[in-house]
């Protein structure tokens, strides 16, 4: 824990998702595991996860994954959420696994959830350390996670190598971090099949949140629409106050939530001692190459690269 009136001490919370998906939709089929199953997932996913450890070194640091696919509690709110979405396919699932079990072999704490999914997750990792003096590091490239952006905090879109805070969200989405939201609960969200305000498009909804400040103050104080010098205004009040309900439900659902009971004691993750055996069964079965296999034990503090001190000291 950060000593009182210390620098807040970074958490790096990682949406690992988005980096599994996007390893298999674009590495080449061509690996294969020991038992002839595709592994372009996990082999772009490791890659991933070696170069964050390599260039970080962190000390805090959760890897959530999304496991809540078509069980998660916001399906019971509205049972069309997601229903856009393909099932993973069998080869894809495996890998899931793979990547989940490779951060545990890494001593890295490991955040998953039938009920939940991997933002609520991130969002209840980040509430909790808060105020312990932690500061969040959002390694994702997904706008729903800016609504988390406190003060110190910073999301991180890795393969861009972009970085922002709390004050940067609006410049690039039009609204301030707490808004996010209440922003996409009147745009929707087609990725996750939430409809939206009919009529309600992106810069819209920025000057309708910029004028009321939340969703709360804008459906309290709809009849002030029509006057807004907004093209359309007087069709966007007439939508609000007939989509009202639909509006309050949408929110529910594009707020992330931060109570989510956590697989780990303390305010923040901290890294554990990696398993060398578990380690070596795994890059066995995923047939790592020599590079990666040194990597993986370079990083898991098993070997030393030249000339560094490994990130975590551990009995080889």
């Amino acid at each position: 824990m950060p000593a009182p009136g210390a620098a807040p001490a970074p958490l790096h919370l990682v949406d690992a998702s988005l980096y599994v998906f996007r390893a298999w939709h674009s590495m080449p089929d061509e690996f294969r595991d020991a038992h002839g199953w595709p592994t372009n997932a996990v082999h772009g996913f490791a890659r991933f996860l070696l170069e964050l450890l390599e260039r970080e070194r962190p000390r805090h640091i959760a890897i959530a994954f999304d496991e809540a696919l078509d069980s998660c509690f916001r399906n019971r709110i509205y049972p069309a959420y997601k229903a856009n979405r393909d099932p993973a396919p069998e080869e894809l699932r495996r890998q899931f696994a793979h990547c989940k079990a490779l951060c545990a072999a890494l001593g890295l704490t490991v955040l998953a959830d039938h009920d939940y999914e991997a933002d609520d997750l991130i969002g209840s990792a980040l509430h909790r350390a808060r105020p312990a003096g932690y500061r969040g590091i959002i390694v994702s490239a997904d706008k729903d996670l800016s609504q988390l952006l406190g003060e110190h905090d910073e999301q991180w879109d890795f393969a861009r190598g972009q970085r922002w805070g709390a004050a940067g969200v609006k410049a690039r989405h039009g609204v301030h971090a707490h808004q996010i939201a209440d922003y996409l609960a009147l745009t929707g969200d087609a990725v996750d099949n939430i409809p939206g305000i009919g009529g309600v498009g992106a810069k819209t909804a920025a000057v309708l949140l910029a004028h009321f400040g939340s969703l709360d103050a804008l459906l309290e104080r709809v009849d002030e629409v029509a006057f807004l010098r907004l093209r359309g205004a007087a069709q966007v009040a007439a939508r609000l106050r007939e989509q009202r309900e639909h509006a309050l439900l949408w929110r529910q659902l594009t707020t992330i939530a931060c109570d989510v009971p956590l697989p780990y004691e303390g305010p923040a993750a901290t890294r554990a001692e990696a398993d060398p055996e578990m380690l070596e069964a795994l890059a066995d079965t995923l047939r790592f190459g020599p590079m990666t296999r040194r990597r993986l034990r370079t990083a898991a503090g098993l070997d030393s690269a030249a000339g560094e001190a490994p990130s975590v000291h551990l009995p080889a």
